[in-house]
């Protein structure tokens, strides 16, 4: 008998053709799941005759409680090496195996500089002017060369990103909590003594840690009132890093310049969020890893990993 295998939150419907599934077909049986399930009886009751799951990212929660009424559950794959939404140690006393795949960090760092742009020089305003018939330019754009990037977490991601405001020609100031002077001037970049010295002296902020609880509601209201009115913040890391009630109010009251964000507490956004519908705010729908190359290697290594617990030698185990 076949095990059964169900990937969750394949908004796009490509999970199956971004990689090559055949040399399961005779040992398992995989159906995918595109809409995602808030309603955890329903999530249990769509999966819980599965031995694996795959999933994707953050999108579906999966801690004790939920894997406990899992009791077929085997195998846990999730993209990515870390994956904060899933209680790994809960998973292990449960017997189930987690692991996860390769993710590249130049599909993030690239659609970092896709918002910085997309807001610099108002292209979403400009483009709908031009679509609907507005105005034949209305907007002036802020120019790059000779402003300042602050980039806040210099890790694979930030460290690409700062290389790239570097080519656009702006000073570009890094700082995180242990960040030292020899790493910033490894990337070419100088480390800000302080965030407040960062953050008072960027026009773009950039976001790039991970979210942990020492990180969570790293950037607050006093943190947005330390930046300049004309500046920008980006944040394609993860939502937590910011007061999200106090970020609202800095865009509706003008602290900062605009926002733009491929994050947010609850995704898929809710459809009476205002962040939906700010002027001053770019938006996307969490698009940083969303490229044909991570998803091949998310999904052809999700077929890897169950080949390989399958034959008793489990590969990319976390824990």
């Amino acid at each position: 008998m076949k095990l059964s295998c169900a990937v969750l939150d394949d908004y796009q419907g490509v999970a199956l053709t971004s990689a090559d599934w055949t040399p399961l077909a005779d040992r398992v049986g995989v159906r995918v799941l595109r809409e995602h399930l808030t309603d955890r009886d329903a999530l249990v009751a769509a999966v819980e005759h599965c031995e694996i799951l795959v999933v994707m990212r953050e999108r579906t929660p999966l801690d004790a409680e939920l894997l406990k009424r899992l009791p077929r559950l085997r195998l846990l794959i999730t993209s990515g090496m870390r994956n904060a939404s899933i209680d790994v140690a809960a998973a292990a006393g449960l017997g189930i195996t987690v692991c996860g795949t390769d993710s590249r960090p130049e599909p993030p760092a690239e659609l970092t500089w896709a918002l910085i742009l997309g807001l610099a020089r108002q292209v979403p305003a400009e483009a709908r002017a031009l679509r609907e018939g507005g105005p034949w330019q209305s907007t002036v754009g802020m120019d790059l060369a000779g402003r300042t990037l602050g980039v806040v977490g210099l890790g694979k991601i930030g460290g690409r990103v700062a290389r790239v405001g570097l080519a656009f020609g702006m000073d570009v100031l890094a700082w995180s909590p242990n960040l030292t002077d020899e790493r910033a001037a490894e990337h070419g970049v100088r480390r800000a003594a302080s965030k407040s010295e960062l953050l008072e002296s960027a026009d773009v902020v950039s976001l790039h840690m991970v979210l942990s609880d020492r990180t969570r509601g790293l950037i607050g209201p006093a943190d947005l009132r330390a930046m300049r009115p004309s500046a920008y913040l980006v944040n394609t890391s993860r939502a937590g890093l910011i007061d999200g009630e106090a970020l609202l109010r800095a865009l509706r009251e003008g602290w900062i310049a605009g926002a733009g964000l491929d994050v947010f507490d609850t995704e898929p956004l809710p459809a009476d969020d205002p962040l939906r519908t700010l002027p001053n705010v770019l938006a996307l729908p969490h698009l940083g890893y969303v490229t044909e190359g991570n998803y091949g290697r998310y999904f052809g290594q999700a077929v890897e990993d169950i080949e390989a617990f399958l034959a008793g030698t489990p590969v990319r185990v976390l824990g």
